[in-house]
């Protein structure tokens, strides 16, 4: 049992914070035209602001949380964050590859947990100003309207996506997944934002989403949504290890997973996958 139940302030410094952190990254977009700097450089410098910001925010609110975050900022780590059950999990630029080329699909991701219980979340596009947030056990919303999962429960009838790691060989197991699903599903997606497909999945836009390889940070808000908008989740295992069961706890610490609109949906994509 949990030790504290979110509250409403809670979600409300977990939207606070994600809009600010999209804030920054908007403002150093304006600065890349004018800038001796590569894009690279850059834009590791709009991440680590993006995250100062935000862990400015959720610190100034909750003082004594801990902090997980995509960017190491070593000389602002607390004891508070390696010992307090409860810590923000922060991506404060998820879809960093389409964010440099301006391809638009990328957002700040915000949530709380408890161990591996998922507590807040939100997820800010600042291009479309879509806010989505989820707090455990109230459901989860898009700009104030309630999200839904699809009834989708069949792949043929399905659009779903996939998030790929960086360097992917034809081998791979991820490649391998693909290449199973491919021909049962109406389509597949890879956005280059996992926040954004699981954002998508709990609005209705998609029937499902995996990722093999992935870290706490960009999945642990979109989850919370998928989970509060009536999708399901599950631990996606290495063939030969016990398949993972809608609704059973995902570990924070190798989040992989599947993700999907309902319990069938979700045991399809899992059989193909087994089966490829």
């Amino acid at each position: 049992m949990s030790s504290i139940e979110p509250s409403e302030e809670h979600l409300r410094v977990c939207e606070q914070a994600a809009r600010a952190g999209a804030a920054v990254l908007q403002s150093w977009r304006g600065r890349f035209g004018v800038s001796s700097k590569g894009p690279r450089d850059l834009v590791t410098e709009a991440d680590l602001a993006s995250q100062t910001e935000i862990r400015r925010l959720v610190a100034e609110a909750y003082p004594d949380y801990g902090f997980e975050g995509e960017e190491s900022l070593p000389e602002a780590v607390s004891t508070a964050d390696q010992t307090h059950p409860l810590r923000w999990v922060v991506d404060p630029l998820d879809g960093t590859t389409n964010y440099v080329h301006g391809y638009p699909a990328y957002c700040v991701s915000v949530a709380l947990a408890e161990g591996d219980r998922l507590l807040v979340g939100a997820i800010y596009d600042p291009l479309s100003d879509e806010c989505y947030t989820a707090r455990a056990g109230h459901g989860a919303w898009l700009n104030g309207e309630r999200l839904r999962a699809t009834s989708t429960r069949e792949p043929s009838e399905s659009l779903v996506a996939v998030s790929f790691p960086a360097q992917s060989a034809s081998e791979s197991l991820a490649v391998r997944d693909f290449l199973a699903v491919l021909p049962a599903v109406r389509a597949i997606r890879r956005s280059g934002s996992s926040a954004l497909n699981l954002a998508y999945l709990a609005a209705g836009r998609l029937d499902g989403f995996w990722a093999r390889r992935i870290a706490s940070w960009d999945v642990a808000a979109g989850l919370l949504l998928v989970q509060e908008a009536g999708g399901v989740t599950a631990p996606l295992r290495k063939p030969g290890e016990p398949a993972g069961e809608p609704g059973e706890t995902i570990p924070l610490a190798d989040p992989a997973f599947l993700a999907a609109s309902t319990p069938e949906m979700l045991t399809s994509l899992r059989d193909l996958m087994t089966a490829g």
